[in-house]
């Protein structure tokens, strides 16, 4: 899969680096941004792997229900939730509203 002058790896990078400030992508949509559609678990590996110290928005993707994927009792959860609700968005119950922080950003 990796052939052409981009890797996927680079491709999911340069999605994740376009989502502003305050949004949140599921890992679906970047990978159907990153011309990889049904590769969300793909963009969970290439998210978790990511290079230490990077400064790519990692923490404005999450899963399609509003959800984050780290156990609520690591330090990742805790650092995702406290760096999104930096930006303004609002967790109730854990979750926030995919509707109101979704990143609205149409594929092609």
């Amino acid at each position: 899969m990796e052939d052409s002058a981009i890797s996927n790896k680079e491709k999911i990078w340069q999605v994740v680096h376009q989502i502003p400030r305050g949004k949140v992508s599921s890992y679906g949509q970047v990978a159907k941004l990153a011309g990889l559609p049904g590769y969300a678990r793909y963009v969970g590996h290439v998210m978790k792997n990511l290079p230490e110290g990077t400064k790519l928005p990692w923490y404005r993707v999450a899963n399609s229900q509003g959800k984050l994927s780290f156990p609520h009792d690591s330090r990742e959860y805790q650092t995702q939730k406290s760096r999104l609700e930096a930006e303004g968005v609002v967790f109730v119950n854990g979750r926030f509203s995919l509707k109101k922080f979704g990143w609205t950003q149409a594929a092609g």
